[in-house]
């Protein structure tokens, strides 16, 4: 071993650093996840910036702002997830699983930006300019503002970007980047951290918006250090199951906009299609006159989105009933179960209990507590709810129906989809008691809810 060179072991799942191999990390508590790396010292000269005018502090009246807008992608949810467009200077993560339609989306967005004459440069370690051509040509015509480069050496890659000095930059994906100052493998936890600290130099450095493509583990986390996604700007999950059609990019991270906004994207033979009304696709064969269903909505960031909630309430053949939850909190629905068992006197201790949020979508607001009580109790008294009734609430443990926020935006949505009658919170009638063309029905306990409910049939 070379005498700048030291042995360090890394967790694989948060980048725990330590001298020393250990059973269990300190960092996550993760059992047999170091990993041994070698690392070499980096030179003086190795660490040292061409940024020198920024090595003297300035007061925050020295600083001059300028009027940079957002560069607009053309397509509207992921400009909607980005908080309006793309940032000069900014590093955007893409994470998701394998096929999802990373690349894909990433494509369309370089097309889009070479056609408004934005010098784009697509950097590839994963495949060949023919592979890429041809998934290129699936998608449509580019113009020449969009150059390929194929290479994974970084210091290469910043030759080619201080050379051409491109506006966006693509880089698919982290994990195939090395760096020549780091002798572990490409894809290792030191060098994922490197090469993410180069490319944000490059980025707030020369003004470049870089988006990276990551690997996910199979807990759905990118692959690498957790501190990766501390240093992008952005991070954007493209989740959904690849033999599906349908698509959802989430930004959990972003300091130029606000979080938990979504995109709605289609697969097709041509690429990724935006879902303009992700509620109308997401309720499109609702069952007709059928028990155990209602639309509930929640709030996606700054979007009102209507679900179906499915529940199916059956008596169990078992001594511990089975309680199952797909799309939702586990853990909500047995307190849910709990408050109509006390409050209402059911007796579901004796029942098994399956709900389900349709369309793959996953809801974790609290404003779908009541929709989840008035399908667990359709379906535990047999009692159809009426297709054209919308309701949202928080559901206390008293039982109480607590506000919820933006209720306003949440009625305006079921009034445009078509929706007669609406059960809401009492708390949110100032909110909403002047929008006309609606039944509102408003409730403060859940009792009076599902009594409404009752009585309509």
């Amino acid at each position: 071993m070379k005498a700048n060179t030291k042995i360090v072991y890394f967790c694989q799942q948060c980048g725990y650093e330590s001298a020393k191999w250990m059973g269990q990390c300190p960092g996550c508590r993760e059992w047999n996840s170091f990993v041994e790396e070698k690392v070499s010292k980096k030179s003086g000269s190795a660490a040292k910036t061409t940024r020198d005018e920024q090595r003297e502090p300035k007061a925050l009246s020295q600083i001059n702002l300028t009027n940079d807008e957002r560069q607009g992608t053309r397509i509207g949810e992921l400009d909607r997830v980005l908080g309006g467009g793309i940032v000069p200077g900014s590093l955007v993560l893409v994470g998701g699983d394998p096929g999802i339609g990373k690349s894909t989306l990433l494509l369309q967005v370089c097309r889009n930006l070479a056609e408004d004459k934005v010098s784009v440069l697509y950097i590839s370690g994963e495949e060949s300019l023919r592979q890429i051509k041809l998934r290129a040509d699936r998608i449509g015509k580019f113009t020449d503002d969009l150059q390929l480069l194929c290479e994974t050496n970084l210091e290469t890659i910043r030759e080619v970007i201080q050379r051409k000095k491109p506006q966006i930059v693509v880089i698919d994906s982290i994990q195939t980047m090395f760096h020549e100052d780091i002798s572990s493998a490409p894809g290792s936890v030191s060098q994922v951290r490197e090469s993410t600290n180069v490319l944000m130099q490059i980025a707030k450095g020369m003004g470049v918006s870089i988006f990276i493509v990551g690997h996910v583990t199979k807990e759905g986390n990118v692959a690498g250090p957790r501190v990766l996604e501390h240093m992008v700007d952005t991070v954007l999950y493209f989740e959904g199951d690849r033999h599906a059609s349908y698509r959802i990019l989430r930004g959990v991270k972003n300091r130029f906009g606000s979080t938990n906004e979504i995109g709605v994207f289609e697969m097709r033979d041509v690429g990724l299609v935006e879902v303009q009304n992700p509620s109308e696709y997401l309720l499109n064969g609702r069952p007709k006159d059928s028990s155990g269903s209602v639309v509930a909505c929640s709030m996606e960031g700054t979007r009102p989105i209507l679900v179906e909630i499915q529940a199916l309430v059956c008596r169990s053949n078992f001594g511990l009933p089975r309680r199952t939850s797909v799309g939702t909190d586990f853990n909500r629905v047995n307190l849910l179960m709990a408050v109509l068992e006390k409050k209402l006197g059911v007796e579901l201790s004796s029942y098994d209990a399956y709900v389900n949020i349709a369309g793959g979508m996953r809801m974790n607001e609290p404003a779908i507590d009541l929709g989840i009580c008035l399908a667990i109790m359709s379906s535990y008294t047999d009692i159809v709810i009426p297709s054209t009734l919308m309701a949202f609430g928080e559901i206390g443990l008293s039982g109480e129906v607590r506000a919820v926020s933006m209720a306003g935006q949440r009625v305006q949505e079921a009034k445009k989809l078509g929706f007669q009658t609406v059960i809401l919170p009492e708390v949110c009638r100032t909110a909403t008691e002047k929008i006309k063309g609606i039944e509102l029905v408003y409730v403060s306990w859940v009792k009076d809810a599902i009594n409404y409910i009752r009585h309509k049939n």
